[in-house]
């Protein structure tokens, strides 16, 4: 019998617990390697249930501001791919279990040579990749590594996608799929689209993968209504990073500020 990866297993967990999943991203270095670490490690012992790690970026065009300043504070102290997969192995040495995906631009993981990105990815303890810029149709190199290192390849739906193009994603897609849950770039939103319910029960149908909804899930609120249409996780990136960017000289403000925030977003899955 194959075990199960460790996004299977957790979403089975949850499943049977009648949870969703709060899955934070942050971008691996901001502000700096220590506090990125210890922010990483606030999110888990507060209710992550898994965890999106982007990789500093100097153009990350899905991005709004908020990330794109993460990434700026990262680059400010000249964090590369070595550095972000040597965080990677500090935060799978404290967690064993908590399944990890990487956010990333394709052009980095070409820069590293794709054979070379995934096989070190798996060393690290990735369970799964989705490069953010690279659409299905390109995706055929990233699917052979991630299928040769036993890595889950992630791709995005969006509102504006078509039931012709979401089959033959979904015929390539692992791990989970990313629902995006509005047009536009990441960032805190006030509502939610009511779009986002509707692409929620045009997915969900047509895979027996967990459906994650990202961009723009910013309040206990919202997690309550994507998780009531029948999404099986959030992704919350720009919310987590606001509390970073308005702590940063106080981090133990920051890190109380996170656990609070980490606490309530996990609560409201349940």
């Amino acid at each position: 019998m194959i075990p199960l990866t460790r996004f299977e297993a957790q979403f089975k967990k949850l499943h049977s617990k009648k949870e969703g999943a709060f899955i934070p991203f942050v971008v691996l270095g901001d502000p700096n390697i220590e506090t990125s670490f210890e922010i990483i490690k606030t999110l888990i012992d507060n209710g992550a249930d898994a965890l999106e790690l982007g990789f500093a970026f100097s153009d990350p065009i899905a991005d709004g501001p908020t990330i794109q300043e993460a990434d700026q504070r990262a680059l400010s102290h000249n964090i590369n791919t070595d550095d972000a997969f040597e965080l990677i192995q500090q935060i799978r040495s404290y967690n064993q279990k908590i399944p990890i995906s990487l956010l990333i631009y394709y052009n980095l993981i070409l820069q590293r040579g794709i054979g070379e990105f995934y096989s070190q990815a798996k060393q690290v303890g990735v369970d799964a990749v989705l490069a953010a810029d690279c659409p299905v149709e390109e995706a055929e190199p990233l699917l052979k590594a991630a299928k040769e290192n036993g890595i889950d390849q992630v791709f995005i739906v969006a509102p504006t996608t078509t039931k012709a193009r979401l089959k033959k994603i979904l015929a390539q897609a692992s791990g989970y799929v990313y629902l995006v849950s509005l047009l536009g770039v990441t960032g805190a939103r006030a509502a939610l689209q009511t779009k986002t319910v509707k692409l929620i029960k045009f997915v969900k149908p047509n895979t027996n993968l967990p459906i994650c909804v990202g961009f723009g899930i910013s309040k206990p609120g919202h997690v309550k209504e994507v998780v009531g249409a029948g999404a099986n996780g959030v992704i919350v990136g720009s919310a987590v990073i606001k509390l970073v960017k308005e702590n940063l000289g106080d981090k133990e403000k920051m890190l109380a500020a996170v656990s609070e925030f980490a606490s309530e977003m996990k609560a409201a899955t349940k």
